[in-house]
């Protein structure tokens, strides 16, 4: 924890921290059902391209923080919490599973925009 610093202040901070980390999650439900809709849809456009790297770069900054978001590495210097969801306003069973579960469901999006993308190539005339 910080030294000097009131409890008061420390968990405004924790509370901006888990607001800021809990909106960005939002925005990526966003973009990984708008992958979803785009593949069942047959959409394949930029926006399905953008979002497809912005999930890729999000893969790579939490490979670089081995497996940890750097939200939660701010956060902990306001917590000493073991709870999953310390950082972020979800439940712990969901904080928890939260990388798995999401992996699992873009894994499943790209497979099925793959299987989209080859049956189109096979079905389009030259």
């Amino acid at each position: 924890m910080l030294r000097g610093v009131s409890i008061q202040a420390i968990m405004t901070k924790l509370v901006g921290v888990k607001l800021v980390h809990t909106i960005i999650w939002i925005c990526f439900n966003l973009i990984l059902f708008y992958l979803a809709y785009a593949v069942i849809v047959d959409k394949i456009d930029r926006l399905l391209w953008f979002c497809i790297g912005t999930i890729v770069l999000e893969g790579m900054v939490l490979l670089y923080y081995k497996g940890t978001c750097p939200l939660t590495l701010i956060a902990r210097k306001y917590s000493t919490s073991t709870k999953p969801n310390f950082d972020i306003y979800l439940p712990a069973w969901l904080a928890r599973y939260n990388k798995l579960i999401y992996t699992t469901f873009f894994v499943i999006i790209v497979a099925a925009l793959i299987y989209r993308m080859t049956i189109a190539s096979i079905t389009s005339p030259i």
